[in-house]
C-alpha cells in the first residue's frame, strides 16, 4: 500500500460563545469546547479516512494537549512516530471567542513551537521522508526549512499555502512541487492576477505551471475548482449543491482527496472532481472534520450530480 507522509502543523483549538452579548474586561458565560486542528494534522485525518496509509510529521509539546493528540491519532490510525515532544515547549494552541451570534471577537494563536522545524531537523529525517510515496506540505513551518526540504526531497509533492499571509513562504517552492492547491486568494497572491473566474483562474494556473510545477488545482469557493497540468489539459468543475453547516474544512478535504487520487494516478479530470466532491462533502457537517468522510461517500456525491445533468 502507497504511504503518504503529511509535514505541518497540528493545534489544539480552544473555542468559546458567550450566551450573551460580550462584556470586555469582565467574566462572560459561554459554551467552550477543544477540538483537534491544523492544517497538516486535517489533511492526515482526511486521509486516514479515504483509506490512505498515513503519517504526520510535526513537532508537539510535553503538555497535556500534545498527551491528547497523540491518543487521538491511535484511534484515527495516524502515525505520529516521527513527530517529536519537544521539552519545555507548548503545543501549538488556537484560542478564540464567539459572541452570542456566533461570530468572532479575537483570536489568540500559539504557533512558536514551529521554530524547532528547523533545516537540521528535516536534514536529520530527510532519509525517512523520501521513503515516503508523496509528501504533504502545509507553509507552517519556517521558510528556509520548507525550501531546504524541497530541494532535497525525492518523492512528488503536494502543497497547501494555509493562508494568504503564509503563502509568501512557498514562492521558492513552487518548482519543486507537483501539485499545489491555492485557493482563489492564494493564487491571485503569488502570481499578481486577480482570480475572480475561470478565465483568470487559467491565467493564474499557467504562471504557477510555469514555476515548473506539474499540476495546479485552484480552488474558487462555491464557484468550483480549476485545474491544469503541464500538458495543456484543463478543466473546470461546478461546485456539487449542498447544504452547508461549516465551510472551515472543506480545503483540506480537498488537499486529501486530491493527494489519494494522485497515488492511485488518476487524470486531471478525475482527481479535480475527487477533490471538489470531497471539499462540498466536507462543509455538510458541524465539525471540521466530516466523521463519514470515505471514498464511497465521494463518489455517493459525484454520482448524485452526474445524475442531475
Amino acid at each position: 500500500m502507497s504511504r503518504v507522509l503529511v509535514i505541518g502543523a497540528v493545534n489544539m483549538d480552544v473555542g468559546g460563545r458567550s450566551y450573551a452579548p460580550l462584556r470586555m474586561a469582565d467574566s462572560n458565560p459561554a459554551a467552550v469546547s477543544t477540538s483537534f486542528g491544523g492544517v497538516g494534522r486535517n489533511i492526515a485525518h482526511n486521509l486516514c479516512l479515504l483509506g490512505v496509509d498515513t503519517a504526520l510529521l510535526t513537532v508537539l509539546g510535553d503538555d497535556g494537549f500534545a498527551a491528547q493528540l497523540r491518543e487521538n491519532a491511535r484511534e484515527i490510525g495516524l502515525d505520529l512516530s516521527l513527530s517529536p515532544t519537544i521539552k519545555g515547549e507548548r503545543t501549538s494552541t488556537y484560542l478564540y471567542m464567539l459572541d452570542e451570534q456566533g461570530d468572532m471577537a479575537l483570536a489568540l494563536s500559539d504557533m512558536e513551537i514551529y521554530r524547532h522545524m528547523t533545516v537540521d531537523f528535516f536534514r536529520e529525517r530527510i532519509e525517512e521522508i523520501n521513503g515516503f510515496d508523496m509528501v504533504v506540505l502545509d507553509a507552517n513551518p519556517p521558510e528556509e526549512s520548507l525550501v531546504w526540504l524541497a530541494e532535497h526531497c525525492t518523492v512528488p509533492m503536494v502543497a497547501d499555502p494555509v493562508s494568504t499571509v503564509k503563502a509568501v513562504k512557498l514562492k521558492k517552492v513552487l518548482p519543486k512541487l507537483y501539485a499545489f492547491k491555492p485557493n482563489a486568494l492564494e493564487a491571485s497572491l503569488l502570481t499578481g492576477i486577480s482570480v475572480e473566474d475561470e478565465g483568470s483562474a487559467e491565467k493564474a494556473a499557467d504562471v504557477l505551471l510555469s514555476s515548473g510545477m506539474e499540476q495546479v488545482y485552484i480552488s474558487l469557493g462555491a464557484r468550483g475548482i480549476f485545474a491544469k497540468n503541464r500538458e495543456g489539459e484543463r478543466v473546470h468543475i461546478p461546485c456539487p449543491k449542498v447544504e452547508v453547516a461549516n465551510a472551515t474544512g472543506g480545503g483540506d478535504a480537498m488537499v486529501a482527496a486530491l493527494t489519494a487520487s494522485l497515488l492511485e494516478k488518476q487524470s486531471l479530470a478525475e482527481t479535480a472532481r475527487n477533490a471538489i466532491c470531497a471539499g462540498a462533502f466536507a462543509c455538510t457537517a458541524e465539525s471540521t472534520i466530516h466523521p463519514n468522510m470515505s471514498k464511497e461517500a465521494i463518489k455517493t456525491l459525484r454520482k448524485s450530480e452526474e445524475n442531475m445533468l
